[in-house]
């Protein structure tokens, strides 16, 4: 938290997430934080642009799965942000879809980056 107060990204008093920050250090510094190249093929929960809300709109032989037993899809593997993120987006569709959003900035190709901006911007930024 002091590190994100330090950086912008909070406020002083910790609870006020400064959303244009936010949004400027996942569209430009993510990929440099947390790097990920995809991984080997493994059963898991679907990310990037293989889970919603991208899923519908990009068409892709590829699928990015956070490594899981009880996963529903097999695919490339990606590490997720935090070892206990799986679990938390298994609990809550919302979350669900904006680490989706976020590791479609860490794997993505331009167009699917271009994508994940525009959505991010819409659910962070309005």
């Amino acid at each position: 938290m002091a590190r994100s107060k330090f950086a912008g990204l909070i406020d002083a008093s910790g609870k006020k997430t400064r959303r244009l920050a936010l949004m400027e250090f996942l569209q430009y510094g993510i990929k440099y934080v947390f790097p990920q190249h995809p991984g080997s093929i493994v059963r898991g929960v679907p990310t990037a642009h293989s889970a919603p809300p991208l899923n519908n709109s990009i068409d892709s032989e590829e699928n990015y799965v956070w490594a899981f037993g009880k996963g529903n899809l097999r695919g490339q593997s990606i590490i997720p942000l935090y070892p206990t993120a799986v679990n938390a987006a298994l609990k809550d569709p919302k979350l669900h879809e904006l680490l989706a959003l976020v590791d479609v900035l860490r794997v993505g190709r331009a167009r699917e980056k271009e994508i994940a901006i525009k959505e991010l911007k819409l659910r962070l930024l309005e």
